[in-house]
């Protein structure tokens, strides 16, 4: 269906190229997957990009959300409202050497699209200038960059765009024909890509999204008449824009989408890959640092491995690097400021295009998959053997790293806990993505972590699935779940009118208490949950809770009701001061 295209780039348009480039990588996940062998060839380029666009989707569709729901609020975000969204939850969200670069590319482009001054930059001259940023900011992020990657396609891109007449339209054609022509000669400056017959993979994700930023001006993808970007993985078939194969490089490379027996042999990557030589393992982590611990850090990673990228700005951080130390990697981390949600992935001997692979791991028969608003929840679930994707306060998970985690479960079985009412959609989505893949996926309506632990308390693999699903949903159901919480703003409750800095206790997602102190706020939400009966009570503090919140309440249980009992859980940073969960 051919898109309404928009004149220039106004709010709306970062909607639009965002929604569009998000559909075009899920298109060729598979295919950019397939071909990736540069840095080191652990088949997840493509996934890692579309992860890192979900992202910065998600944040993008909460602005226009939360203006949508403000009574007397604009009919849209401005311009910067949205290219902000956008480069944030690009950044928070990375995935992968590819997805941090296109992150950082993101952000450099709102660095122009928001900028304050007299004229706006949404025009065709504000384009190319974005366009020249992204690229420039994109290459400054990477300690030394590599031509025949990403890099040089969104460099070539920036550069065509900068000779283009004309408004956003022209300018994102130019861009967009001048990247392509730049990923077809990638193989003739990467050793890796041109043994392996293939194009290089993050460059082929960038012609995706430009191809999108095509299709937002012009109302048309690019191509030879279909949606995609019109750039094929196999180098002899890459397909200009106007719908005519290059036939340069010759053939014996990949198809669209695969391994046959006529591809290429894959072997070691050697210096230019994922050789027996390159660093075991990748680490990836959010921080908060500033610019000269920073600094000091880019220095100390650099010397520990290699495909440093360190992205972001303004006291937040993407850090992204291949090491053999680990440990090393996420202690620099610690030394420079805080950093969180770390992910360590261990490369090993068998990737996706090395002739010496590890036997397949064999599947479980069944796991748990569970959000956790905190690092402590998330300890405990994972000590009772649950697969935990983190929650930070105010950045819920996107449907792709639930189905990641799905994945990560390696289980036939799997029961996904959300843990948060507000999920619901996102945990669906990932459910329904994860069956299509041939897992058994059921979705318990968790709405709060105590809920998730009552589940966990009850889950036997051994049982048939669907009893085990009933069981664990039952358990959920019995038990109230409650938060202490500190008011952000006045608004209207169901309590009555409250200020910002109250205390609000919340039981069962509505405002049932408004105080002064903390302490005597859950003490009361207590009661009110207790009065209904209850034989266990589940407490689970925030680093923000008063140190002597937990004896208080323990004691106020132990005199006040006599059959119940007390279980007390450090969450972490968790966004509420306390959770509360009677059973």
């Amino acid at each position: 269906m051919a898109q309404v295209p928009q004149t220039f780039f106004d709010a709306l348009a970062v909607r639009t190229w965002c929604g569009l480039a998000l559909e075009a990588l899920g298109r060729a996940r598979e295919e950019i997957d397939a071909i990736n062998v540069y840095p080191v060839a652990d088949g997840d380029t493509g996934t890692n990009l579309y992860l890192t666009m979900e992202s910065a989707v998600t944040a993008v569709e909460a602005v226009f959300g939360a203006h949508e729901l403000e009574p007397g609020a604009r009919q849209r975000p401005t311009l910067a409202d949205a290219a902000r969204a956008m480069a944030h939850g690009a950044l928070i969200g990375a995935r992968g050497n590819s997805g941090t670069i296109l992150a950082q590319l993101l952000r450099g482009l709102a660095q122009v699209l928001a900028a304050d001054g007299e004229r706006p930059h949404t025009d065709g001259p504000g384009l190319r200038l974005a366009l020249r940023q992204g690229a420039d900011r994109a290459r400054e992020a990477v300690a030394h960059p590599v031509e025949g990657t990403v890099l040089t396609v969104a460099s070539a891109a920036a550069d065509a765009a900068a000779t283009a007449e004309g408004g956003c339209a022209a300018v994102a054609e130019a861009a967009y024909r001048g990247a392509w022509a730049a990923l077809a000669a990638t193989p003739g400056q990467l050793a890796a890509l041109e043994r392996a017959g293939v194009v290089d993979a993050g460059g082929r994700g960038l012609v995706a999204v430009l191809g999108a930023l095509v299709e937002t001006f012009t109302g048309q993808a690019p191509g030879a008449g279909g949606p995609g970007t019109g750039v094929h993985a196999r180098v002899d078939a890459v397909e200009a824009p106007d719908g005519h194969g290059t036939g340069e490089h010759g053939s014996g490379g990949h198809g669209s989408g695969g391994h046959g027996e006529d591809g290429p042999a894959f072997e070691e990557c050697g210096e230019d890959g994922a050789g027996p030589d390159s660093p075991a393992f990748e680490v990836i982590y959010l921080l908060e640092a500033g610019d000269r611990a920073v600094a000091r850090l880019r220095t100390r990673l650099d010397a520990l491995g290699d495909s440093l990228v360190v992205v972001g700005g303004d006291g937040l951080w993407n850090v992204h690097v291949h090491v053999d130390d680990a440990g090393a990697a996420v202690e620099a981390g610690v030394e420079a400021g805080r950093p969180y949600r770390i992910r360590i992935t261990h490369f090993g001997l068998g990737d996706a295009h090395t002739t010496h692979r590890r036997p397949p791991r064999e599947r479980v028969q069944r796991a748990v998959v569970a959000v956790v608003p905190g690092e402590g929840l998330a300890g405990l679930y994972t000590e009772a053997g649950a697969t935990t994707v983190l929650a930070r306060p105010g950045e819920p998970p996107a449907s792709g790293e639930l189905v990641e985690a799905v994945r990560r479960a390696h289980a036939r079985e799997v029961v996904l806990l959300p843990n948060d009412a507000d999920l619901r959609h996102t945990a669906a989505a990932a459910v329904e993505q994860a069956r299509t893949e041939g897992i058994r996926v059921a979705l318990i309506p968790t709405r709060s972590a105590v809920q998730g632990i009552a589940a966990l308390a009850v889950h036997e693999p051994e049982r048939r699935f669907d009893e085990d699903v009933v069981a664990m949903t039952s358990a959920a159901g019995a038990t109230r779940h409650a938060e202490v919480v500190v008011a952000e703003r006045q608004s209207w409750t169901m309590a009555g009118i409250c200020q910002a800095g109250d205390i609000l206790g919340l039981i069962d997602g509505d405002v049932a208490v408004i105080g002064e102190d903390v302490t005597v706020t859950a003490a009361a939400v207590l009661d009110r949950m207790l009065s209904a009966g209850g034989e266990l009570v589940t407490l689970v503090l925030g680093d923000e809770a008063p140190e002597s919140i937990a004896g208080h309440l323990e004691t106020r249980v132990r005199e006040s009701y006599l059959a119940v009992d007390t279980m007390v859980y450090r969450g972490g940073r968790q966004g509420s001061l306390l959770l509360i969960g009677v059973e």
